[in-house]
């Protein structure tokens, strides 16, 4: 590609934002001792792992590279993750997900960019469905944890 896509910006924070999320992931899953918590937290962060390879790659073949951008909140959830806090405030703090589901669609302006070319589209349409995927399979989690303490 000869210039710059006016994704790559998207493209770039997708692939930081899920190996972080693959790091956070399986330091939580090493911490629980909820084994059907473990093996959601295991999917998803083997979801974050992909995400975040697949988005690499494509930029990569767009000729060029991820640059690291500075995420001065990560170290704090990563700790919170890797630490013997409950799995309820870890959801609340590293997820944002308590009693109140969340109503807006991050993704909802994804494709609002019309100059995506195809093989990005299809990678964003994949990224997007897991995600929502796994956004359901953590609610449902959380779900399961209030009601075993109930």
């Amino acid at each position: 590609m000869s210039s710059k896509p006016t994704y790559l910006g998207l493209l770039n924070a997708i692939a930081v934002g899920e190996a972080d999320g693959h790091k956070l992931f399986e330091a939580w899953a090493e911490t629980t001792a909820d084994e059907a918590l473990r093996q959601v937290l295991r999917v998803v962060a083997i979801r974050e792992a992909e995400h975040a390879a697949v988005f690499t790659k494509r930029i990569a073949e767009l000729g060029f590279s991820v640059r690291e951008k500075k995420n001065n909140t990560f170290q704090n959830r990563l700790e919170l993750a890797r630490s013997d806090s409950s799995d309820k405030k870890k959801f609340k703090k590293i997820l944002g997900i308590s009693k109140k589901p969340r109503l807006e669609d991050r993704f909802a302006d994804v494709f609002l960019d019309t100059s995506i070319d195809p093989i990005t589209s299809a990678l964003l349409g994949r990224y997007v469905a897991e995600e929502r995927d796994s956004g359901r399979l953590l609610r449902e989690a959380r779900r399961t944890l209030r009601s075993k303490s109930a």
